[in-house]
Parts: structure tokens; C-alpha cells; sequence
């Protein structure tokens, strides 16, 4: 599993393109590596945040509007319905290359193996990601699940160090781990760290002007 640590300019600076109430697009201006850019981790980890960063920074994802933004996601999403189906239709991959998409951890194995992969995964203090479920739940007026704050950390953390190994043992994935706290404080480090994963093609100035630190509600 690659996990960079460098920090530094980035290397390629585009002009950031719009993201938002757009499918799936084909932006000849865009920055089309050739790999599917997959952007995953816990639920309340980061993962929307990442989306809309990486966006900004003149890749194209792939999103829908079937989950509005709404007062715990005020930016969005960025969800792509097709992907929940994965194991069943794999078929949204072949508009997927050169593109970002967000996919739940647990959906990770379903991915086929004839393509090649680079994996944003993203990290969060447990307790801030039970806090934002929590909260998140409670807004919605939802029961939690049936588990103490403890057996749902431990589950979280056995799943995850059981997705981080199949990862490393996949020849076609190339993963990344990427601190949601270090993105709001040094977010010009991250900015470069992702340019760097993902070839080079990245606009970092408009990346780092994408994070919002006040979206942070749950502190540990």
C-alpha cells in the first residue's frame, strides 16, 4: 500500500472547472488520469469533503443528485447511485477512468479487476465519526444501531484495517491514506500529497481554497 508522505508545490496547475448539478461530464480541460480515482473510508470520515476538494482542483467526478445536500452535508454528497450495484452492474466503470468516485468502504472488493485503481482513503478520529453519525441520525430522527459506542469503534476499526490489507494485496490498487484533520490544517500539504498520488494535473490553489474548516461540527 503507498502511502506518500511528501509535501511541497504542486506540479501541475489547471484551471478549476465546475462540479456541482454535473453527472458525469467530459471536460476536454480536465485532468483525465488514466486509472479510476476512488475515494473511500468510514462513513463521516471525509469522503464528501475529498470529493468536493478534488473537483475543485479540475478532476471530473462522477455524482448524481438522488441525495441532496441537506444541513449535514451542506456542500453535497457527491454520491453516484450506480455504484451501490456494483456487484451485480460494474458497467458505470467503463465512463469511470480518468474520473473520481465515492464508494463506501465495504464496497471496495466488489470493484472488477481489469481496472486500475487509485484509492483516496480517508481517516478520522473514531470518536468525531460516531459524533457525526450520531448526529446526523438524530437530525433525521433515526434510531441508531443496536451497539454500545464501543463495539461500533471496534467493528469500524476491524473493518477498516481488513479493507487497508486487501488493498495493499491488490496489484492493480495504489492507495493513499489522507488525514481529514491534516486537510483542514495544513491543507496546502495535502493539496500537493494528492497532486503528487494522482499524476500531477492537479490546480492545489483552488484545492486548498475548496476546504472550509467551519464544516467541522464534531471535535474530539
Amino acid at each position: 500500500m503507498l502511502n506518500l508522505a511528501g509535501s511541497g508545490a504542486c506540479f501541475g496547475e489547471r484551471a478549476a472547472t465546475p462540479y456541482l448539478h454535473r453527472r458525469d461530464t467530459d471536460m476536454s480541460s480536465e485532468f483525465r488520469p488514466p486509472w479510476v480515482t476512488i475515494v473511500s473510508g468510514l462513513p463521516r470520515s471525509g469522503t464528501s469533503m475529498m470529493m468536493q476538494v478534488l473537483a475543485a482542483g479540475g478532476l471530473s467526478v462522477l455524482v448524481d443528485q438522488v441525495r441532496q445536500a441537506d444541513a449535514d452535508n451542506v456542500k453535497g454528497y457527491f454520491e453516484y447511485e450506480p455504484v451501490k450495484r456494483t456487484r451485480e452492474d460494474a458497467s458505470w466503470l467503463n465512463g469511470a477512468v480518468g474520473k473520481a468516485v465515492k464508494m463506501v468502504y465495504l464496497l471496495l472488493y466488489d470493484l472488477p479487476s481489469e481496472y486500475q485503481y487509485r484509492v483516496v482513503f480517508m481517516q478520522r478520529h473514531m470518536d468525531e465519526v460516531l459524533a457525526s453519525q450520531h448526529a446526523m441520525l438524530t437530525r433525521l430522527g433515526q434510531a441508531g444501531a443496536a451497539l454500545s459506542d464501543k463495539q461500533m469503534a471496534d467493528a469500524f476499526a476491524r473493518q477498516r484495517q481488513t479493507a487497508e490489507q486487501w488493498l495493499a494485496n491488490q496489484p492493480n490498487f495504489r492507495t493513499l491514506k489522507i488525514d481529514y484533520h491534516h486537510v483542514l490544517a495544513r491543507p496546502a500539504d495535502q493539496a500537493a500529497k494528492l497532486d503528487d498520488f494522482l499524476g500531477r494535473g492537479l490546480n492545489c490553489s483552488a484545492m486548498v481554497a475548496a476546504v472550509n474548516p467551519a464544516l467541522r461540527r464534531q471535535k474530539v
